[in-house]
C-alpha cells in the first residue's frame, strides 16, 4: 500500500490544464474535484496513521475516491 496522495494533476498529467480550466468554468466539475480532494486527504491521513481508521472505513473511502476519479476522467475526456 502506498502512502502517496493521489493528486489529480499527477494522475492525469495530460489533462492538467483542462482540470484547471474546468475547475473555473464548470461548477459540477469543481464540486467533484473538491469532494475528491477531501476524500483523498482523509484516505492519505488514515493510511499514514495521522488519523487511524478501521480497514472497512478506509476501503469505503477508497471506493468513493475511485468513483469520483472515474466521473472526473469521464468529464475530462468528454465521456460524460
Amino acid at each position: 500500500m502506498t502512502h502517496t496522495p493521489h493528486e489529480l494533476a499527477a494522475d492525469f498529467p495530460e489533462h492538467a490544464l483542462r482540470i484547471e480550466t474546468l475547475k473555473m468554468t464548470n461548477a459540477h466539475f469543481a464540486r467533484l474535484v473538491d469532494e475528491y480532494h477531501a476524500i483523498n486527504r482523509q484516505v492519505h491521513r488514515a493510511e499514514s496513521d495521522v488519523e487511524p481508521m478501521g480497514d472497512g472505513g478506509v476501503n469505503l473511502l477508497r471506493k468513493r475516491r475511485m468513483a469520483l476519479k472515474d466521473q472526473l476522467y469521464a468529464i475530462l475526456t468528454g465521456g460524460n
